[in-house]
C-alpha cells in the first residue's frame, strides 16, 4: 500500500541544547564565533567546530586565549558589521566582565549563551543562575531557555532583535547547564530558506566602524555626556520590548511555533489561588507537580518568566493579580537582600508593589549547584504557601529548599 509523503518544511533533529544553538549559528549565516572551552557551554563550540569542519558551515571560528580575548573579538567585530557569537559559564563569564560590560555600553548586539554553572568557589558544574544573572543592569536582554526547541527558536530570535536599529544592544541566552546543555531531544529544525525570511542581513548603518566612516568607539566623555548616553542606553532597552513583540508574532506565523507571550509562559494559572513562579529547565517538575496537584483538586499554577531583561512587568502583574499567594522559585542567590530572597522574588515583589490587592509572596532557594528540583520539593513549597494563606500571614518569607542539616 503507498503511503502519502506530506511535503516537509523543517526537519527533526535529536540535538542538545548547545547543538540546537549551534545549528541556529549556521542557520543565521554568523560571520564570527570566539570559543574559549568551560563547561558547560563548550559543547556549543564543539558543534561549531564539527558543523564547520564538515564544510557546513562558513564563518570565521577563532578559538582565543582566554574569555576576555574571545569577548573582545567578537565586540570590535560587532562594530565593523560582522554578525557575531560566543559564549561562556561560570567564572568564565566574569573573567570576560571587562568586555561584557563594554558590549552593551557601545550597543553592539552581540549574541552570547551562558551555559549556567555554579560560580567558584567551591567549585561545581550544575546549574546556578548567578552567572548569567551579573549582566542584569547593564544593558544586556537577558533570556532563559527552556527546552532545546526553544534555544534553536530564542537564537534566531536574539539575532533579530539585537541588531533592529531600535536596539543595538547584546543579548544572553541563558542555558541551565547539564538540563538543557548536555540532555537531547526532539527539535524541528527550519529550513534555510525559512530563517532567509524571517532574520535580515545586519546593517550598521552609520554607526558601522569602517575607514570611509570614521567614528569615535568608545570615548571617554566624563561628566559632560556620559548621563546622556546611559539615557539612550534605557530608551533602547524600553524600546526592546515592542520589538520583542514585533519580532515573535512574525516568528510564530512563519514558524507555527510559540507561546501567547513571548515574555512568559502561564500553566494552569486560570483560577489558580497558588502560582509558583520560576525560570529555565525548573519548568518541567514544577508542570509534573502542578498536574498532580491538580488532579487532587488543589488550584496550583505555574507562571515560567523567560525575558529577565527586558522585565515583562506587565504582563507578571496581570498574570500573578488574582491568585491568593505566591511562591518564588529562585536558582539562585542574593546574599543580604531584602528578606534574604533570590534575585527573582524580589523582581517579582517589586513588580507586584503597586497592586491594590496584593499577593502573599514566598521565596523559595532550590536547586543550586545543578541538585534536581524534584516533585515532592514542589509539593512542600506550595504546602508552605498554603500554609501562609490559611494563617493570613508569611511567617517565613524566605526557605532554603532540600539543604541537609
Amino acid at each position: 500500500m503507498a503511503t502519502e509523503t506530506l511535503p516537509q518544511t523543517e526537519r527533526e533533529e535529536l540535538i542538545s541544547g548547545s547543538e540546537a544553538i549551534a545549528i541556529a549559528c549556521s542557520l543565521a549565516d554568523v560571520d564570527v564565533i570566539t570559543a574559549y572551552p568551560i563547561r558547560p557551554y563548550d559543547t556549543v563550540m564543539q558543534y561549531v567546530s564539527k558543523l564547520k569542519a564538515d564544510g557546513a558551515f562558513d564563518c570565521d571560528f577563532i578559538v582565543a586565549e582566554s574569555e576576555h580575548s574571545q569577548f573582545e573579538i567578537v565586540k570590535h567585530a560587532s562594530a565593523v558589521g560582522a554578525r557575531t557569537f560566543c559564549g561562556s559559564s561560570g567564572v568564565g563569564w566574569f573573567y570576560a566582565f571587562e568586555a561584557i560590560t563594554v558590549t552593551a555600553g557601545l550597543r553592539l548586539p552581540v549574541v552570547a549563551m551562558v551555559g549556567n554553572r555554579a560560580l567558584d568557589d567551591p567549585g561545581a558544574f550544575g546549574v546556578e543562575h548567578n552567572d548569567a544573572m551579573a549582566v542584569r543592569d547593564l544593558g544586556w536582554m537577558l533570556y532563559w531557555v527552556g527546552t532545546a526547541q526553544e534555544a534553536l527558536d530564542i537564537a534566531l530570535l536574539s539575532w533579530r532583535i539585537a541588531e533592529d536599529p531600535r536596539v543595538f544592544l547584546p543579548m544572553a541566552i541563558s542555558c541551565d547547564g547539564s538540563f538543557l546543555t548536555h540532555s537531547q531531544a526532539i527539535v524541528n529544525v527550519p529550513t534555510q530558506e525559512m530563517v532567509d525570511q524571517f532574520l535580515p542581513q545586519y546593517d550598521r548603518g552609520r554607526l558601522q566602524l569602517h575607514p570611509d566612516n570614521p567614528i569615535t568607539v568608545a570615548p571617554q566623555v566624563n561628566e559632560d555626556w556620559l548621563m546622556e548616553i546611559r539615557r539612550q542606553t534605557d530608551d533602547a532597552m524600553r524600546r526592546s520590548s515592542d520589538v520583542i513583540r514585533e519580532a515573535y508574532e512574525e516568528f510564530k506565523q512563519l514558524f507555527g511555533r510559540g507561546d501567547d507571550s513571548p515574555f512568559i509562559e502561564e500553566y494552569m494559572t486560570e483560577d489558580a489561588d497558588i502560582v509558583l513562579v520560576g525560570m529555565g529547565t525548573l519548568a518541567m517538575p514544577v508542570r509534573v507537580a502542578v498536574r498532580r496537584m491538580r488532579e487532587q483538586g488543589k488550584k496550583v499554577g505555574f507562571v515560567r518568566v523567560k525575558f529577565f531583561r527586558p522585565f515583562a512587568t506587565d504582563e507578571i502583574r496581570e498574570a500573578l493579580s488574582h491568585c491568593k499567594a505566591v511562591g518564588v522559585i529562585d536558582r539562585d542567590y542574593s546574599y543580604g537582600s531584602p528578606s534574604y530572597g533570590g534575585v527573582l522574588f524580589n523582581e517579582i515583589r517589586s513588580a507586584l508593589y503597586t497592586l491594590d490587592n496584593r499577593p502573599l509572596m514566598q521565596s523559595f532557594i532550590a536547586g543550586l549547584g545543578g541538585r534536581e528540583v524534584l516533585v515532592r520539593d514542589v509539593e512542600e513549597m506550595t504546602a508552605m504557601v498554603q500554609d501562609s494563606i490559611d494563617s493570613g500571614q508569611v511567617k517565613e518569607e524566605n526557605t532554603w529548599i532540600g539543604v541537609r542539616e
